[in-house]
Protein backbone atom coordinates (compact mmCIF):
# COMPACT_ATOMS: atom_id res chain seq x y z
CA UNK A 1 0.00 0.00 0.00
CA UNK A 2 1.30 3.45 -0.96
CA UNK A 3 1.92 5.78 1.98
CA UNK A 4 0.52 9.28 1.53
CA UNK A 5 1.44 12.66 3.02
CA UNK A 6 -1.52 14.97 3.48
CA UNK A 7 -1.09 18.58 2.43
CA UNK A 8 -3.67 19.68 5.00
CA UNK A 9 -5.58 21.47 2.22
CA UNK A 10 -8.80 19.49 2.35
CA UNK A 11 -9.93 20.02 -1.24
CA UNK A 12 -6.47 19.29 -2.65
CA UNK A 13 -6.09 16.13 -0.57
CA UNK A 14 -9.48 15.03 -1.89
CA UNK A 15 -8.33 15.47 -5.49
CA UNK A 16 -5.21 13.49 -4.63
CA UNK A 17 -7.33 10.76 -2.98
CA UNK A 18 -5.59 11.21 0.34
CA UNK A 19 -2.45 13.25 -0.27
CA UNK A 20 0.91 13.26 -2.01
CA UNK A 21 2.91 10.04 -2.16
CA UNK A 22 5.33 10.09 0.76
CA UNK A 23 9.00 10.49 -0.18
CA UNK A 24 8.14 11.81 -3.64
CA UNK A 25 8.96 15.03 -5.48
CA UNK A 26 6.12 17.10 -6.92
CA UNK A 27 6.42 20.05 -9.27
CA UNK A 28 4.04 22.97 -8.62
CA UNK A 29 3.76 25.08 -11.77
CA UNK A 30 2.03 28.37 -12.47
CA UNK A 31 2.29 31.90 -13.79
CA UNK A 32 3.42 34.68 -11.43
CA UNK A 33 0.81 35.31 -8.74
CA UNK A 34 -0.92 31.94 -9.18
CA UNK A 35 -0.23 30.90 -5.56
CA UNK A 36 2.82 28.63 -5.83
CA UNK A 37 4.71 30.13 -2.89
CA UNK A 38 1.56 30.21 -0.77
CA UNK A 39 0.96 26.52 -1.46
CA UNK A 40 4.55 25.82 -0.40
CA UNK A 41 4.23 27.82 2.81
CA UNK A 42 0.93 26.10 3.59
CA UNK A 43 2.35 22.63 2.95
CA UNK A 44 5.19 23.25 5.42
CA UNK A 45 3.03 25.03 8.00
CA UNK A 46 0.26 22.42 7.94
CA UNK A 47 2.86 19.71 8.34
CA UNK A 48 3.91 21.10 11.71
CA UNK A 49 0.49 22.27 12.88
CA UNK A 50 -1.61 19.28 11.86
CA UNK A 51 0.67 16.27 11.45
CA UNK A 52 3.70 16.82 13.69
CA UNK A 53 5.97 16.75 10.62
CA UNK A 54 8.96 19.07 10.48
CA UNK A 55 9.71 20.99 7.30
CA UNK A 56 12.45 22.75 5.34
CA UNK A 57 11.76 25.80 3.16
CA UNK A 58 14.36 26.76 0.55
CA UNK A 59 13.74 30.18 -0.97
CA UNK A 60 15.92 31.51 -3.76
CA UNK A 61 13.70 34.59 -4.02
CA UNK A 62 12.93 35.86 -0.49
CA UNK A 63 14.76 36.47 2.78
CA UNK A 64 13.48 34.89 6.00
CA UNK A 65 11.84 38.10 7.21
CA UNK A 66 9.80 38.40 4.02
CA UNK A 67 8.80 34.74 4.25
CA UNK A 68 7.61 35.23 7.83
CA UNK A 69 5.63 38.33 6.83
CA UNK A 70 4.04 36.46 3.90
CA UNK A 71 3.12 33.49 6.10
CA UNK A 72 1.60 35.63 8.81
CA UNK A 73 -0.30 37.80 6.30
CA UNK A 74 -2.36 34.79 5.20
CA UNK A 75 -3.03 33.51 8.69
CA UNK A 76 -0.09 31.26 9.52
CA UNK A 77 0.30 33.02 12.85
CA UNK A 78 2.70 30.55 14.47
CA UNK A 79 5.19 30.45 11.58
CA UNK A 80 7.91 32.40 13.44
CA UNK A 81 7.33 30.29 16.56
CA UNK A 82 7.87 27.07 14.60
CA UNK A 83 10.99 28.50 12.94
CA UNK A 84 12.44 29.48 16.30
CA UNK A 85 11.68 26.00 17.70
CA UNK A 86 13.48 24.37 14.75
CA UNK A 87 10.38 22.62 13.43
CA UNK A 88 10.58 24.76 10.29
CA UNK A 89 14.08 25.27 8.88
CA UNK A 90 14.61 28.22 6.53
CA UNK A 91 17.30 28.58 3.90
CA UNK A 92 16.67 31.99 2.39
CA UNK A 93 18.17 33.62 -0.68
CA UNK A 94 21.04 35.14 1.31
CA UNK A 95 22.12 31.70 2.52
CA UNK A 96 21.49 29.81 -0.72
CA UNK A 97 23.11 32.34 -3.05
CA UNK A 98 26.19 33.11 -0.96
CA UNK A 99 28.16 30.28 -2.58
CA UNK A 100 29.58 30.51 -6.09
CA UNK A 101 28.19 27.21 -7.35
CA UNK A 102 25.53 24.69 -6.45
CA UNK A 103 28.04 22.08 -5.27
CA UNK A 104 28.97 24.33 -2.35
CA UNK A 105 25.32 25.08 -1.59
CA UNK A 106 24.50 21.38 -1.73
CA UNK A 107 27.21 20.64 0.82
CA UNK A 108 25.61 23.13 3.23
CA UNK A 109 22.22 21.46 2.79
CA UNK A 110 23.57 17.94 3.17
CA UNK A 111 25.29 18.81 6.42
CA UNK A 112 22.01 19.90 7.99
CA UNK A 113 19.93 17.16 6.38
CA UNK A 114 22.23 14.58 7.89
CA UNK A 115 21.89 15.99 11.40
CA UNK A 116 18.16 16.57 11.75
CA UNK A 117 15.06 14.63 10.87
CA UNK A 118 12.67 16.46 8.58
CA UNK A 119 9.66 15.16 6.70
CA UNK A 120 8.76 17.87 4.18
CA UNK A 121 10.66 20.23 1.90
CA UNK A 122 9.74 23.10 -0.41
CA UNK A 123 12.09 24.65 -2.97
CA UNK A 124 10.88 28.02 -4.27
CA UNK A 125 11.73 28.30 -7.11
CA UNK A 126 13.45 26.28 -9.82
CA UNK A 127 13.59 29.38 -12.02
CA UNK A 128 16.21 30.83 -9.66
CA UNK A 129 17.81 27.40 -9.11
CA UNK A 130 18.68 27.34 -12.82
CA UNK A 131 20.90 30.42 -12.45
CA UNK A 132 23.60 28.23 -10.93
CA UNK A 133 24.21 26.41 -14.21
CA UNK A 134 25.82 27.32 -17.52
CA UNK A 135 23.95 24.83 -19.69
CA UNK A 136 20.94 22.52 -19.76
CA UNK A 137 23.04 19.38 -19.32
CA UNK A 138 24.55 20.59 -16.06
CA UNK A 139 21.13 21.76 -14.87
CA UNK A 140 19.61 18.33 -15.60
CA UNK A 141 22.45 16.49 -13.84
CA UNK A 142 22.17 18.52 -10.65
CA UNK A 143 18.38 18.46 -10.63
CA UNK A 144 18.46 14.66 -10.81
CA UNK A 145 21.09 14.54 -8.09
CA UNK A 146 19.13 16.92 -5.89
CA UNK A 147 15.83 15.03 -6.21
CA UNK A 148 17.64 11.78 -5.42
CA UNK A 149 19.10 13.35 -2.27
CA UNK A 150 15.67 14.50 -1.16
CA UNK A 151 14.30 10.96 -1.47
CA UNK A 152 17.33 9.42 0.24
CA UNK A 153 16.64 11.68 3.21
CA UNK A 154 12.98 10.66 3.36
CA UNK A 155 11.58 14.03 2.32
CA UNK A 156 8.24 14.61 0.63
CA UNK A 157 9.01 17.64 -1.52
CA UNK A 158 7.33 20.38 -3.53
CA UNK A 159 9.40 22.25 -6.13
CA UNK A 160 7.83 25.39 -7.59
CA UNK A 161 8.49 26.68 -11.08
CA UNK A 162 7.38 29.62 -13.19
CA UNK A 163 5.17 29.03 -16.21
CA UNK A 164 5.21 31.67 -18.91
CA UNK A 165 1.92 30.76 -20.60
CA UNK A 166 -1.67 30.52 -19.38
CA UNK A 167 -2.21 27.11 -20.97
CA UNK A 168 -0.05 24.42 -19.29
CA UNK A 169 0.33 22.07 -22.27
CA UNK A 170 2.11 24.77 -24.31
CA UNK A 171 4.95 25.26 -21.83
CA UNK A 172 6.34 21.87 -20.79
CA UNK A 173 9.87 21.90 -19.40
CA UNK A 174 12.47 19.37 -18.38
CA UNK A 175 11.38 19.42 -14.74
CA UNK A 176 7.94 18.02 -15.60
CA UNK A 177 9.53 14.74 -16.61
CA UNK A 178 11.99 14.46 -13.71
CA UNK A 179 9.44 14.75 -10.90
CA UNK A 180 6.90 12.23 -9.59
CA UNK A 181 3.93 14.58 -9.84
CA UNK A 182 2.81 17.78 -11.53
CA UNK A 183 0.33 20.24 -10.02
CA UNK A 184 -0.66 23.25 -12.14
CA UNK A 185 -2.05 26.43 -10.59
CA UNK A 186 -3.96 28.29 -13.29
CA UNK A 187 -5.30 31.84 -13.18
CA UNK A 188 -7.50 33.49 -15.79
CA UNK A 189 -8.50 37.17 -15.90
CA UNK A 190 -12.17 38.07 -15.60
CA UNK A 191 -14.12 41.34 -15.53
CA UNK A 192 -14.16 41.25 -11.73
CA UNK A 193 -10.55 40.16 -11.18
CA UNK A 194 -8.87 36.75 -11.44
CA UNK A 195 -10.32 33.24 -11.32
CA UNK A 196 -7.97 30.52 -10.09
CA UNK A 197 -7.92 26.77 -10.70
CA UNK A 198 -5.83 23.77 -9.73
CA UNK A 199 -5.10 20.82 -12.02
CA UNK A 200 -3.26 17.71 -10.81
CA UNK A 201 -1.88 16.47 -14.12
CA UNK A 202 0.29 13.58 -12.92
CA UNK A 203 1.02 11.60 -9.77
CA UNK A 204 2.99 8.40 -9.97
CA UNK A 205 1.87 5.41 -7.88
CA UNK A 206 -1.62 6.75 -7.16
CA UNK A 207 -5.04 7.35 -8.64
CA UNK A 208 -5.98 11.02 -8.84
CA UNK A 209 -8.82 13.24 -10.03
CA UNK A 210 -7.59 14.86 -13.24
CA UNK A 211 -10.37 17.41 -13.68
CA UNK A 212 -9.63 21.11 -13.19
CA UNK A 213 -11.01 22.44 -9.90
CA UNK A 214 -11.61 26.04 -8.79
CA UNK A 215 -9.51 27.41 -5.94
CA UNK A 216 -9.21 30.58 -3.90
CA UNK A 217 -6.48 32.26 -1.91
CA UNK A 218 -8.05 33.37 1.37
CA UNK A 219 -7.08 34.35 4.88
CA UNK A 220 -5.88 30.91 5.91
CA UNK A 221 -4.27 29.96 2.61
CA UNK A 222 -5.50 28.07 -0.42
CA UNK A 223 -9.00 26.59 -0.59
CA UNK A 224 -9.84 24.09 -3.34
CA UNK A 225 -13.52 23.59 -4.22
CA UNK A 226 -14.92 20.28 -5.38
CA UNK A 227 -17.00 21.69 -8.23
CA UNK A 228 -17.29 24.84 -10.27
CA UNK A 229 -20.99 25.48 -9.57
CA UNK A 230 -20.45 25.64 -5.80
CA UNK A 231 -17.58 28.03 -6.36
CA UNK A 232 -19.70 30.30 -8.59
CA UNK A 233 -22.63 30.38 -6.18
CA UNK A 234 -20.35 31.24 -3.29
CA UNK A 235 -18.87 34.14 -5.25
CA UNK A 236 -22.34 35.37 -6.23
CA UNK A 237 -23.43 35.34 -2.60
CA UNK A 238 -20.56 37.64 -1.72
CA UNK A 239 -21.26 40.11 -4.50
CA UNK A 240 -23.15 43.32 -3.71
CA UNK A 241 -26.74 43.50 -4.96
Amino acid sequence: MVELTQTGIEGLDSILNGGIVTNSTTLVIGTPGAGKSILGLQFIYNGVEQFDERGIFLSFEENREDLAAAAESIGFDRWAEHVEAGDIKIYDKRRLLQENDFSDTLEVLLEDLGQDQYDRLVLDSLAMFELFFDDEGEHRTYLLKFTDILKQNGLTSLLTNEQSTVFPDTDIGLENFLTDGNIYLIQTPTESGVTRYVWVAKMRKQDIETDIYPMEITQGGIDVHDNASAFSMMNDSESPL
